[in-house]
């Protein structure tokens, strides 16, 4: 699957000057390069919905003591309201040009989501393997994701793998090492803003890159996680990168 960026002259050339330099150029930071970047995430195949943004270091929401300041959704209907419609996301993101956005997964895609050194390692070894990565984004809150294909939605309920790697956002806390965002739970999608100074969540390996299966990756990343936790668990310090 390639991603289609509206037929835009020289939009996928840009695109890909920006996800080389790490993050967008100033010129690009602002909205036409915020929704170049949303657009590019919803024609790779990324559902979208507008999302909570920083407030200094608080959430924009009304809520006190917000949990998830600026990572969650603005709206209780974000499964349904998600979509890849280029439309609805060019209007979502003239009209709240501070939003960040969530993408559901577990429709079009899930999110395998490591601690952030772990993926840097895993995402080392698994391109120095020849294996077909697809995007991964990096948050300054120590996360690294993966995005992948989904499992699907089998008609027999019974057919879901009962697997313990699956999260959801309520449940982040209990999953430090590998989180498997599936059928239920979201991401923020790049660009978005964290509380904090220069704060981010940004594309390592941009949308352009088709979803590969996500067995595919999870050997290698169930391993370098397993080390992580091992290393946490002993006191040690992971090795970072940073």
């Amino acid at each position: 699957m390639s991603a289609e960026f509206g037929g835009r002259t020289g939009l996928r050339g840009k695109l890909t000057q920006w996800l080389r330099a790490g993050r967008p150029p100033k010129e690009a930071a602002g909205d036409g390069g915020r929704e170049a970047l949303l657009l590019a995430a919803a024609g790779a195949g990324l559902p979208l919905a507008p999302a909570a943004h920083p407030a200094g270091y608080r959430c924009s929401c009304d809520r006190v003591g917000c949990p998830t300041p600026a990572r969650h959704p603005v709206s209780f209907a974000w499964q349904t309201q998600s979509t890849t419609d280029r439309a609805q996301i060019e209007r979502w993101a003239r009209h709240q040009p501070e939003a960040n956005f969530i993408t559901a997964t577990g429709m079009m895609h899930d999110v395998l989501d490591v601690p952030l050194d772990a993926g840097r390692d895993a995402l080392e070894r698994l391109l120095a393997e020849g294996v077909e990565v697809g995007p991964v984004a990096e948050s300054d809150d120590g996360r690294m994701l993966f995005f992948t294909l989904t499992r699907g939605t089998p008609e027999d309920e019974d057919e879901w793998w009962p697997c313990e790697l699956d999260c959801h956002p309520e449940t982040a806390d209990e999953h430090p090492g590998l989180r498997w965002h599936c059928r239920g739970s979201y991401v923020l999608v790049p660009p978005a803003r964290l509380p904090g100074d220069g704060q981010a969540v940004r594309w390592v390996r941009g949308p352009e890159h088709e979803l590969p299966d996500p067995l595919s990756l999870l050997e290698v990343l169930t391993e370098v996680c397993g080390r992580y936790v091992d290393a946490d668990s002993a006191g040690s310090a992971w090795p970072s990168r940073r």
